[in-house]
């Protein structure tokens, strides 16, 4: 099965932009706080999620992410696309179960190689000032003009300025369809009415 490796895009430009939202400089700077990041959640974590208690990890003749670079490649354009787990690994030349797995150790990789590049998102308004340098009163108010720009393009009513920064939705509630015993012999369904026909005379 074909599918993309980084020696596939790396030479053009344009298409690994589009694959990754990053240049190919850009792509470089994360090669050692990746691998470093990756190496040590592979010492202490197997592919498939369980603690690893003997062998450490080495990539095996048919890996599909076999490079540093191809790994990478992998959940950038992941990140980038959030494409249909089985999309993913058809695309580099895998399952969906294998998708699932590497998708699954490499997010983290990611998010600790950005954090030790300074990179990772700010997820509170707080972080966002300290990383900009700038007091919370002009944050504040650069997050609120954000918002009113947006809710009168939008139309709807301006966030309070205790929002969070990113919408969030909540917990759905439980089901208020009435639950059916599975563990009877016998399952008897009705309706709690009847429904008449409009083809009966």
């Amino acid at each position: 099965m074909a599918h993309v490796q980084f020696t596939d895009v790396q030479d053009r430009p344009t298409e690994f932009l589009d694959l990754t939202s990053l240049t190919l400089d850009e792509f470089q700077q994360l090669v050692p706080p990746f691998e470093a990041a990756f190496h040590a959640h592979m010492a202490a974590w197997r592919l498939d999620g369980k603690p690893r208690t003997a062998r450490q990890f080495s990539v095996y003749k048919n890996c599909p992410l076999p490079t540093p670079e191809d790994r990478r490649l992998f959940i950038l354009a992941y990140v980038k696309t959030y494409s249909l787990q089985v999309v993913q690994g058809r695309l580099f030349g895998m399952g969906q179960s294998k998708a699932n797995q590497w998708i699954h150790v490499l997010l983290p990789v990611l998010l600790a190689a950005l954090r030790a590049l300074g990179d990772a998102p700010a997820r509170s308004l707080t972080a966002l000032t300290r990383r900009l340098g700038v007091s919370a009163a002009d944050a504040a108010s650069v997050v609120g003009a954000l918002e009113e720009e947006t809710a009168s393009v939008v139309g709807a009513p301006a966030a309070t300025p205790a929002s969070p920064l990113l919408p969030m939705t909540g917990r759905n509630g439980g089901s208020s369809a009435p639950k059916t015993l599975l563990n009877r012999r016998s399952v008897r369904v009705a309706r709690k009415r009847t429904i008449r026909s409009k083809m009966s005379c």
